[in-house]
């Protein structure tokens, strides 16, 4: 078999492929598949448990359990590594050639890079009472998108894990 690395077919002076050949190449392509997936399973469920934490978090201020400032303090430590570890899922799908799964977190990772030029992404104790109603509708609605990422994320992982060892 012609050429060395993970897409062999680039590399490679011969014309004429069998499927033995093709059958090759792919391999190792699906089980990155089920890698990335397994991957993406693992990050879809640190962002549930991150707007879950969100979420409780506002229903403290709420409840007078949490000043204003204490909430500010312990979420605006998780909004970047949060928007980030997103965008990064996001660009390993691009790169994966995941159309599909590249296109459904489009949206949220184009979301939140307006947020953050608009510099609206940090949590302000001063307005945080005028605009939590706001907040919580956001991460409630990350919320749902997480949750069905991840079930969408879990079933293509089975699917290239059986596709792997047939």
């Amino acid at each position: 078999m012609g050429g060395e690395g993970m897409f062999p077919l680039i590399y490679s002076p011969r014309v004429e492929w069998t499927i033995a050949d093709l059958y090759f190449i792919l391999t190792p392509y699906l089980t990155f598949l089920g890698w990335l997936f397994l991957f993406a399973v693992l990050m879809a469920a640190v962002l549930l448990f991150t707007m879950v934490f969100f979420i409780i978090m506002f229903s403290d201020l709420e409840c007078d359990y949490i000043n204003p400032i204490d909430l500010c303090n312990k979420l605006n430590q998780f909004v970047l590594p949060e928007m980030i570890a997103h965008a990064f899922l996001t660009l390993c799908f691009l790169l994966s050639g995941q159309w599909l799964a590249f296109l459904l977190n489009a949206p949220l990772v184009g979301y939140n890079v307006n947020k953050i030029m608009a510099k609206n992404h940090m949590y302000d104790a001063t307005e945080i009472f005028r605009t939590l109603s706001g907040h919580k509708k956001e991460s409630f609605i990350k919320l749902g998108f997480y949750l069905v990422s991840f079930f969408y994320y879990l079933y293509r992982m089975i699917l290239a894990l059986i596709s792997e060892s047939d």
